[in-house]
Order: C-alpha cells, then sequence, then structure tokens
C-alpha cells in the first residue's frame, strides 16, 4: 500500500517543478512592479521638488499664518478695549503735542524784535515823521534856532530812540523767558540747541538794542548840533 508507481512519482515532480516556476515568474513580476513604482516615483520628486522641501514650504506658511492670524487677535483686542473704555465713560488718550514748537517760534521773535531795534522799524519812522510835523506846527518862525531844531529833530529823534527802545526791551524779555522755559517745564526734558541758540542772538541784540535808545535818548550818541556862537 505504502509503495507508489513510477507514474506517480513522476507526475508529483513535474507538479512541484511547475509551482517553483510559477513562483519565481510572480516574484520576478513583482520586482519589476516595485522598480517601475520606484521610478516613477523619483521621476514625480524630480519634477515637482521633494516631500521634504513641500512639507518645509508648508510648515513656513502655516507658521506665517498663525503669526498674522496672532497680530490680528491683538489688534482686535485692543481696539475691543478702547471701545471698552469709551463706553464705560473713559476718555481718549490725549496726543502729546511737539516739544518746542513754542519755545522755537518765540525764540525766533525775540532775534527779530533785536534786529528790529537796531534800525528802529516802520513804527519808530512813523512816529518820528509824525513828531517833525507837530513841531513845525507848534514852532513859530519867529522861535529862535536852538528851539526850532529841538522841536523839529530833538524829539523826532527822541521818538526814534523810544521806539527802538520798547522793541530792544521786547526782545531781551523774550529772549530771557525762552532760555529760562525748561526750569518751569516737564523734567527731563532738553530744549533743542538750536532754540537755545536763537534765544540767545535774540538777547545780544536786545542789550546791544537797548544801551543804543538810552544813549540816543540822552543825548549821549548823535547829539543835536550846537547853536551857540
Amino acid at each position: 500500500m505504502g509503495t507508489k508507481t513510477t507514474d506517480e512519482a513522476t507526475t508529483e515532480t513535474g507538479t512541484g517543478a511547475t509551482g517553483a516556476a510559477t513562483e519565481e515568474k510572480a516574484a520576478a513580476r513583482t520586482a519589476e512592479a516595485e522598480a517601475a513604482q520606484e521610478t516613477e516615483t523619483a521621476a514625480e520628486q524630480a519634477a515637482t521638488g521633494t516631500p521634504a522641501e513641500a512639507g518645509t514650504e508648508t510648515a513656513g506658511t502655516a507658521a506665517a499664518e498663525d503669526d498674522e492670524s496672532d497680530e490680528s487677535d491683538a489688534s482686535d483686542e485692543s481696539d475691543d478695549d478702547l471701545l471698552d473704555d469709551l463706553l464705560d465713560g473713559g476718555e481718549l488718550p490725549a496726543a502729546e503735542p511737539p516739544a518746542g514748537v513754542g519755545q522755537g517760534a518765540a525764540a525766533v521773535v525775540s532775534a527779530v524784535l533785536g534786529l528790529v531795534s537796531l534800525t528802529g522799524g516802520w513804527i519808530g519812522s512813523v512816529a518820528a515823521a509824525r513828531e517833525t510835523l507837530v513841531g513845525q506846527l507848534q514852532t513859530s518862525s519867529s522861535a529862535s534856532v536852538a528851539k526850532q531844531i529841538k522841536e523839529i529833530y530833538g524829539d523826532a529823534w527822541h521818538t526814534t530812540a523810544l521806539w527802538a527802545g520798547l522793541f530792544a526791551l521786547t526782545a531781551l524779555i523774550t529772549g530771557v523767558a525762552v532760555l529760562a522755559r525748561p526750569a518751569f517745564g516737564t523734567p527731563g526734558r532738553t530744549q533743542a540747541p538750536w532754540i537755545r541758540s536763537v534765544a540767545w542772538a535774540g538777547v545780544v541784540l536786545g542789550v546791544v538794542g537797548l544801551l543804543l535808545a538810552v544813549l540816543k535818548y540822552t543825548d549821549a550818541l548823535l547829539a543835536l548840533p550846537s547853536t551857540s556862537s
């Protein structure tokens, strides 16, 4: 019963060989398919970029979007807080004015007034002309020469000196006020150098103009001519 015939042994041997050949063919087909798949994958990566680079770009874009979202949320929260303060009866924060604008303007005014004091100015010229006219009307032709000179020219000269002195005094006071302003202002806020320079120029011109005005008014400078023979 356990003995096989020659035909049966031959049949089993053929069947085993056929099965082995079929497995080898299947394995070869699987290897070819894997190789083709790897080739296609490599071609796609070469055409569109590596997956690592794509992942990095995607991560960077996502991070940028997250930052923009955080900034937008912070801005929205700030606006909401400001709106809540207004609804609760609060006030908007006052805008701080630029520092030194008024002081700079005052310094320029001081320098200009000091310069005007040296020339007499338009007002001084008009006042002197008016004083000359008044002297002519009030002085008779029979008056002495000394009186005519005094009434017509001397009073006009003194009027010019008086107006020049007023301009000089105003320039001096304005310049000193600008230089002293930081001592009474906000602590820690320094004055611009150009403001101090212009203010000092106004002070110097004011002092010089005031000195000249006093000398002219007292006849110490450019006194009236003597009429004595």
